[in-house]
């Protein structure tokens, strides 16, 4: 098999420059350990767990593979310090981020040996952590799925290549070699892929739900303000369509009940979720009803991705669901994309006389 080596490769220690996203409800022990022996890089989504959990999932991981592997840790969590802890004492090789780590957690990570990989969706975001100490960075154009920008990957990769001399890791549209070859073309030094891995036979999800993916047109996704505030790419189920029509305050309303229901799920206090709120308003300008919609956020993917309720429940997805139609294993799938991209980037070195 084709090998590409790369700036992430050999940063990270791993095979092939090809990352699995750290996906709430869906990146967990099994995915993650999966990708990982399939020489990707697998990250491991805390922010859905307890602290207990994590330690249960990580164990779980470094049972089924001694391959590099990450977390994804949010920055802004009242318990971060302690998932960071955990992460360094487990001697888990990457830590990602959603939103941006602060300088001092960049370097506790750091001095521990530990590569730091924050997700950024603009150039001047992607400046301010490469000043702070990080690594690498992923950036996400707004193909991709969950929470993403406005701005296609198509434009946004080059401007953050630009603006940085760290490895850049490119998502959002990505789910072949042809994608790989692409993004390696630009500069990228690999990329990410959240829907992809979601659509594999070792992803945890229901496969009724896998079937709803598979059956969304390039079109069968909405970037939605009216889920947690904030824009966020889902497919279009019922739920999705109700919420785009309905009224603000009866969204607003399921959101405090579904608040309530993630309080108690991750054992956060009320203390803990408002001092979260507060850094989210720092963070992004939000208003407490989008906080508070922010919460709603976590249950409704549950019940879509968990407990396979595609009409109460959230599917966060990338426009790929549109243009995937098969399951294959991470270790088929990784071995497809490597093998295509190194056949493209030798049919793109033949056209140079």
């Amino acid at each position: 098999m084709s090998k590409l080596r790369t700036p992430l490769t050999e940063l990270v220690g791993i095979e092939h420059p090809v990352v699995q996203t750290g996906m709430g409800w869906v990146a967990g022990a099994r995915l993650v350990a999966a990708t990982s022996n399939a020489g990707g890089l697998g990250i491991l989504a805390s922010a859905t767990m307890t602290l207990e959990e994590l330690r249960t999932a990580v164990a779980k991981v470094k049972a089924s593979t001694d391959k590099p592997f990450g977390i994804n840790i949010r920055a802004d969590a009242g318990d971060a310090l302690d998932r960071v802890d955990l992460l360094i004492h487990e001697g888990v090789k990457v830590a990602s981020f959603a939103l941006a780590p602060k300088p001092d957690l960049i370097a506790r990570l750091k001095d521990a040996g530990v590569v730091v990989i924050p997700s950024v969706g603009l150039a001047k975001h992607a400046k301010k952590v490469a000043g702070w100490g990080a690594d690498a960075v992923i950036v996400q154009g707004g193909e991709g799925g969950g929470h993403t920008g406005p701005i296609a990957t198509t434009l946004l990769l080059p401007s953050v290549l630009d603006a940085v001399d760290i490895p850049v890791v490119a998502a959002g549209g990505f789910f072949d070699g042809r994608g790989l070859a692409a993004a390696l073309s630009y500069g990228a030094a690999g990329v990410a892929m959240g829907t992809r891995f979601l659509l594999t036979s070792d992803s945890t999800v229901p496969d009724a739900v896998k079937r709803r993916y598979l059956e969304a047109g390039l079109d069968g996704t909405v970037v939605s303000t009216r889920v947690d505030g904030m824009p966020h790419r889902v497919l279009r189920t019922g739920l999705v369509e109700k919420l785009e029509s309905g009224s603000r305050l009866r969204g607003f309303s399921a959101a405090v009940r579904n608040a309530q229901k993630f309080k108690r799920m991750s054992q956060m206090t009320w203390r803990s979720m408002i001092s979260d709120g507060l850094e989210m308003r720092r963070g992004k300008d939000l208003s407490w009803a989008q906080v508070v919609m922010a919460a709603n956020t976590p249950m409704l993917l549950k019940a879509g991705l968990v407990e396979g309720n595609t009409d109460a429940g959230v599917l966060a997805s990338g426009q790929v669901a549109g243009i995937v139609d098969d399951l294959p294993s991470c270790a088929e799938l990784v071995e497809s994309i490597v093998r295509d991209a190194a056949k493209h980037l030798q049919a793109a070195a033949a056209l140079v006389e």
